[in-house]
Order: structure tokens, then C-alpha cells, then sequence
């Protein structure tokens, strides 16, 4: 044991370096987590961890510790692999062994490898310049990955950060101690202090760090800079709402992932398909119900759908108009992307015919009324052309714009998830939709209102300032700081103001009805209207989203947001007058982390929020001021001691202050004065009773006599000696303490 703790008492310098060096490399961890396999991470989080553990704790030689960390680090490897299914060992030892090494590679040497660089930067990294060099290399290394791959890697960056400045400090201390042995001997003696003071440190740059105001570079980074030249966007998002790096994408298309909206694009123009219909439509994809604050979030896997074929007639599980008509519509793919759905307008009945590849199948959901298309195969391709029927409602605007709420939904069972708000939405959202819709009376009305504010008051651009933006919610900063954007911005919205007054809503992706071909017929036609109907090309560009809302036995009717774009359902003729903004409450801006384009940070990535910056802050100051309060226990006595008497207290009779205190001291530690004693006595029989005390009690007794019986003053220089003398005093106690246990 002995052995032990001097072995972890001489490497404690050495043993701080291992530590944020493994912190360091959890961060390398978390960065591959796109691109390793389960398994492997695992590895090698268990290879650094034991090896961290290894290097502080085993007092062995190195040439031991060495040879039972690359044991230990096998065995890590082959319990990982069986635990993971890699392989199932079975037989005889050897034969095991013989399965193990089939299947080790490359999984042993990527452990063996992160192994050697963990014990190899704790041996090699040992000064500050060096310290300085290794960390900067990394965090520039994270700053390159986040620019040139899709993670996003600002919190590793600080991790590394905050990991460089604990190992400088360690470094710090340890050329202290080399340097100054007398000087660390004695700073030894007061850990409490030395800890709370680098603490109270760390804790102002963290404040400081998550309280900077979100402020535009001065100088442009060298990638985003030739990005920009080149004619890029510093982030783009496609139309239908998914946020992409501009190192993956900057155009307009159908998006695969809606969980963070935002951001800008450029239009692409590239041709998706040909539909040939009789009616203009928007060609309607998925919906998304689950609002995130930042996006929309997937609808739960594919359990609830059915796999259907052609000619099979679609049953939805939620009402439709009482009224419809047929639309047929023939799709003809001009691009060869595989896209998650087959389209078609509103909601689609039947499938008519299908040029199916060999491996896909059709899965219908009943609850969105949407026609997913599921690949099997590796090379996985989409119909190149399908044709399918859907009921388009006619829709009685002056019969639903008398119902009312309890007439709507009443006796409709409404799903809750269509009036789903995150806990932490935005109050002044709320209230906004409030004020809007106040002069309206029925549910019809509210959302015609709605729709006619978000197209009057807002302007449409697929380059909005993100610049603006500081609520971390999406629409939020849309509604009361960019006020600018595309139709993810509008359309959802549309969806959570609806939300906000009760109404269901959801969110819906698809395409804009896209160019309409005309013969040379209708080109030469001097007057009347272009019919309705015939071939639309759609391209990439038309990418578009808008909401559905529920009403009742109506069904889900579409609605447009969006200024620019125009829906043949729902247009609110009579209420087509701008709406003005209405006066809004100066409420306080919302306390969030300030989201920095500098640092990398995307436009949807959340950080600490401004209640828990407020609660950290305070949390801090009222230990500080603890703290503080408990360092200057002995002045704050005297003050308090002063104001009673209503004087500044002499030096003589603060050493009395002082003996009052230590007699205190030892009273709790059981070593009591009788009442008939004087003061000399009671010093008397504890040296008697407890011989190491002498050294402390004689010189406090001729002080304390000096204080309260002498004609000479206390020099400043006496009283502070009994400050130093009480605390000999408790140590000799606790020596003491020790002994007799």
C-alpha cells in the first residue's frame, strides 16, 4: 500500500497529462462516431480508458505496465467482438484463438494504434511549447473536419480547448515544484485554496465564453472565402426544408432529413419529372408531425404501414371531403434519383400502374395518407414512370367558415401529436397568433387570418440573414428576428401558430406544380384563360413545403403560407386584404447561448440555454462569495466584534478575540476548561494530559497575559503570530486525534 501511494504521490504531474490526454482523445471518439461501427468505438473508449487508468495508478515498471496493457487491450478486443456478434467463439481453446484471429483485424490494430498514441503523447508531450503545439494541432484538425465533413464540431473543439488549458496549468505546477520545493511544500498545505481559485478561474472564462454576443467575423476564414468566390453559400438548405453543408450541397431539392430547418440555397433548375394531369396541383411527398424547436422529426419507422400493389384501392384512417373529384395523374421520371415516396396530389386513392424495379415495394400509410417506396436491394432504383388516382376535396367555404370549435372536433377524436408544442416554445409566439386571430371566431376564419399575416408581413428570399438570428427556436427567430425566408420558414410556421389556438396541423413536403406546357394553340391564344391542366415539368427548384389542417369531418385541407405561391384550395378570397402586424408587448430577448458562425456552430445546433447560463452564474457567485466569506472569517469576527462594542478593535483585544476562538476550538475537540479555573490552570493540566500541545499553548498563554494583564501594547505582528499559533494548535490536536485511533 505504502509502495502504491508514494508510486501515485511522485507521478501525480504525470498522472494530470494522462488524463486530459484521454479527454482529448474522447473527442477523436465522438468525431468518428459517423463512420465507425459500433464495436470499434467501444474498443476504443475501453483501450484509452484502461490505459489512462493503467499509466496513473499501476506502480510497476514500464517495461510491466507495457506488457499488461497490451494483454489486457487483446482481451479488450475479443470480448468486444464476441459481445458485438463479430464472431461466436465455440471449441477448444485453440480453436477459439484460430476465430479470434480470423476476425481481430482491423479492429486489434486500431486499438493497439490508439494505444501507442495515448502512451506516446504522454511521454513525448512534456513542456509547455510542446503542449501548446499538440493541442493546437488537434483543434485545427477539428476546425478542417468541420469544414470539409457533414459533423459538426464546435464542442469537441472546446473540449480540446478546455483539456490544453488543464494540462498547461499541470505543467505549470510541476516546473513549480521543480523549481521552488520550499515554495510547494508550503502552497502543499492549502489544496482547498489552490483548487477553488483555479475554479473560480475556469468558471469566469466558461461565463464569459457562453455570454459573447453573437458578432459577424471581421476576417472570413479561408474556406468559406473561396466558397464564396466560387459562388457557393456559406450554408445551404434545399427548398424543402433540410439544412446542408455547403460542402455537401447549396441547391434546391427534395430533402431526406427535416430535422433542422434553416439556412439558404441556390435554385436548382435540373428536371425531376413530367406529370401529365388534368387539374394544377402540388405534388404532395411526406408529412411530419413532431415539431423539435429546430425541425421535424420522423414518424417512428415503418410499422404502422401496408405494403400495397397496384390496382389496390387506399383507405385513410382519417376523414376525407364529403365531396371529391377524380384526378389521374401519369408520372415520368426524368432523373434518376431514388426518392423515399411516390408522389401525387392531395391524398392519393389508388394506384393505377407502376413501372415497378425488381426489389422495391409500395407501403401505404394510412394515418399521412402517403405512398412510401422501400428498396431492399443494393443498388437500389426508383419507378420511371407510375400513374396514380387521387380525390381532390371541394371544399364548401361557406360551410366551414361558420363551424365552430366544438363543431369541428366535438365528436372527432383528434390525434394529440397534431397538437404537439415543444415545453420550452416561445411565449410570444403564442401571443402573436393570438393578436392576429382575435377578430375571428371560428377555427376556419383563425387559419385564413394566419395565412393572409405570414403572407403580407414577411418576405420571401432564398438568402435570408441568419445573421439576425438569436432564439434558438426556428420559428421564433423567424417570426421576430430574420422575418425573411423560403417556404420551410412560412409553412411551419403556419403549422405552430395554428398549433398554439387548438386548431391540428401538420407539415407537408412535396413539389410546387412546376411549368405547365402549352401547344402552339394556347401560345397563340389572344384571350381567355389558359385551361387548367395538361403536362407540368418539375424540377428541383420547385421543391416546396406548405401545411395541412384539420377540420373535422372535412378532413385535412391544405393551406399556403408562402407569398409567391398559390394553392387552388383555401385562398381566402374575402379575406385577401393585407394584415398588418399587431402592437406586440416589449417582452425581454430571450437568454440563449449565442450561436456563432465563426466557431462553425449551425443554425439549428442548441447549446446551453439562458436560464442555465443564469443558474450556473449564480451558482458560482454564491460559492465565491462562501468562500470568500470563510477565508475572512478572522477580519469579519473583529468587524462584527467592533460594531458591538461600536469601536475598531486594538491589536490586544483581538489576540483576546483570538483566545476566545481557540478555546472554542478545543471545547468541540472534548478538551474542556472548568469553571473554577483560571486560564493559566487549564493550560497547566492540558500539557499534563497532552504533552504535544506545549508548543503551541505556552507562547498563546504569554500572549493572551500579555493582551489582558500587561501595560505594553500588542504589536500587529503578536496578534497575527496567535492567528499562526491556533493553527499549530489544531494540527497538534489532530496528531493527537490520530494516535489515540
Amino acid at each position: 500500500m505504502s509502495a502504491w501511494l508514494s508510486y501515485v504521490k511522485h507521478s501525480f504531474f504525470y498522472s494530470l497529462s494522462v488524463f486530459w490526454i484521454w479527454i482529448m482523445g474522447l473527442q477523436w471518439i465522438s468525431f468518428m462516431d459517423f463512420t465507425w461501427y459500433e464495436e470499434t468505438k467501444s474498443i476504443v473508449w475501453l483501450t484509452i480508458t484502461f490505459v489512462a487508468l493503467a499509466e496513473m495508478l499501476l506502480p510497476v515498471k514500464r517495461m510491466y505496465r507495457l506488457f499488461l496493457e497490451a494483454v489486457v487491450i487483446i482481451y479488450i478486443v475479443y470480448r468486444e467482438l464476441v459481445r458485438y456478434w463479430v464472431f461466436t467463439p465455440s471449441g477448444a481453446f485453440a480453436d477459439r484463438v484460430r476465430q479470434f484471429m480470423d476476425h481481430m483485424s482491423p479492429y486489434v490494430w486500431i486499438a493497439l494504434g490508439a494505444w501507442l498514441l495515448m502512451v506516446l503523447s504522454a511521454l513525448l508531450v512534456g513542456t509547455k511549447r510542446r503542449i501548446l503545439l499538440f493541442s493546437a494541432m488537434n483543434v485545427i484538425a477539428f476546425c478542417i473536419l468541420d469544414s470539409f465533413t457533414p459533423v459538426n464540431l464546435w464542442r469537441e473543439v472546446a473540449w480540446t480547448a478546455f483539456a490544453a488549458l488543464g494540462w498547461l496549468v499541470t505543467e505549470h505546477f510541476r516546473r513549480f515544484q521543480a523549481r521552488f520545493p520550499a515554495g510547494w511544500r508550503r502552497l502543499r498545505k492549502y489544496p482547498l485554496k489552490v483548487f477553488i481559485h483555479a475554479a473560480v478561474l475556469f468558471s469566469a472564462m466558461f461565463i464569459a465564453g457562453v455570454s459573447m454576443p453573437n458578432v459577424p467575423p471581421t476576417l472570413t476564414d479561408p474556406y468559406t472565402a473561396w466558397v464564396d468566390t466560387t459562388g457557393g453559400a456559406g450554408n445551404a438548405a434545399d427548398v424543402s426544408g433540410e439544412l446542408v453543408p455547403a460542402k455537401e450541397s447549396s441547391s434546391s431539392g427534395y430533402s431526406r432529413n427535416d430535422t433542422r430547418l434553416g439556412g439558404r440555397f441556390d435554385f436548382d433548375y435540373s428536371p425531376v419529372m413530367l406529370i401529365q394531369s388534368e387539374k394544377r396541383s402540388y405534388w404532395r411527398g411526406e408529412t411530419r408531425q413532431i415539431y423539435t424547436g429546430s425541425g421535424w422529426s420522423d414518424q417512428g419507422g415503418k410499422s404502422g404501414y401496408e405494403e400495397v400493389a397496384a390496382g389496390t384501392g387506399l383507405q385513410s384512417e382519417t376523414p376525407r371531403a364529403a365531396e371529391t373529384e377524380k384526378l389521374v395523374q401519369t408520372v415520368t421520371m426524368l432523373s434518376d434519383q431514388v426518392y423515399p415516396v411516390l408522389f401525387g396530389a392531395y391524398h392519393v386513392s389508388e394506384i393505377k400502374q407502376i413501372d415497378k424495379p425488381d426489389g422495391g415495394k409500395i407501403l401505404w400509410d394510412p394515418q399521412q395518407s402517403a405512398l412510401h417506396w422501400s428498396i431492399s436491394t443494393k443498388q437500389p432504383q426508383y419507378p420511371k414512370t407510375y400513374t396514380v388516382e387521387s380525390d381532390i376535396p371541394v371544399v364548401p367555404e361557406d360551410e366551414i367558415r361558420s363551424k365552430t370549435f366544438k363543431q369541428l372536433y366535438g365528436s372527432h377524436n383528434v390525434d394529440d401529436g397534431y397538437l404537439q408544442i415543444p415545453k420550452d416554445f416561445p411565449e410570444r409566439a403564442r401571443k402573436l397568433a393570438e393578436q392576429v386571430t382575435a377578430s375571428a371566431q371560428t377555427p376556419y376564419e383563425k387559419i385564413g387570418l394566419l395565412q393572409n399575416y405570414l403572407i403580407n408581413n414577411f418576405q420571401y428570399t432564398n438568402q435570408p440573414d441568419l445573421s439576425k438570428k438569436t432564439s434558438k427556436d426556428f420559428v421564433d427567430g423567424f417570426l421576430f428576428e430574420i422575418k425573411e425566408g423560403y417556404c420551410d420558414y412560412f409553412s411551419t410556421s403556419m403549422v405552430m401558430m395554428a398549433r398554439s389556438l387548438d386548431i391540428p396541423a401538420r407539415w407537408v413536403k412535396g413539389y410546387a406544380p412546376g411549368l405547365q406546357q402549352m401547344d402552339s394553340d394556347l401560345m397563340n391564344r389572344q384571350s381567355g384563360d389558359i385551361p387548367d391542366g395538361g403536362t407540368y415539368t418539375v424540377t428541383n427548384a420547385d421543391a416546396h413545403s406548405w401545411a395541412e389542417i384539420y377540420f373535422g369531418p372535412y378532413g385535412w385541407i391544405p393551406v399556403e403560407a408562402t407569398p409567391g405561391f398559390n394553392m387552388p384550395l383555401l385562398t381566402h378570397a374575402e379575406d385577401s386584404k393585407p394584415v398588418t402586424a399587431p402592437e406586440m408587448e416589449e417582452e425581454p430577448e430571450p437568454e440563449v447561448q449565442k450561436e456563432t458562425q465563426a466557431a462553425g456552430t449551425s443554425e439549428g445546433q442548441k447549446g446551453l440555454s439562458g436560464a442555465a447560463v443564469a443558474w450556473i452564474t449564480a451558482s458560482i457567485i454564491v460559492l465565491f462569495a462562501a468562500y470568500a466569506a470563510w477565508v475572512m472569517r478572522i477580519p469579519l469576527r473583529f468587524f462584527l466584534v467592533g460594531v458591538r462594542k461600536g469601536r475598531k478593535l486594538t491589536a490586544d483585544q483581538k489576540v483576546i478575540v483570538l483566545t476566545e476562538r481557540w478555546i472554542r476550538d478545543l471545547k468541540r475537540k472534548g478538551i474542556r476548561r472548568d469553571s473554577h479555573e483560571t486560564l493559566r490552570e487549564s493550560v497547566k493540566r492540558w500539557k499534563r494530559e497532552m504533552p504535544i500541545l506545549s508548543p503551541s499553548l505556552d507562547p498563546l498563554l504569554a500572549l493572551f497575559e500579555k493582551a489582558r494583564y500587561s501595560p505594553a501594547a500588542i504589536t500587529e505582528d503578536e496578534w497575527k503570530h496567535v492567528r499562526a499559533l491556533s493553527r499549530e494548535l489544531r494540527e497538534a490536536i489532530k496528531k493527537t486525534e490520530d494516535l489515540a485511533a
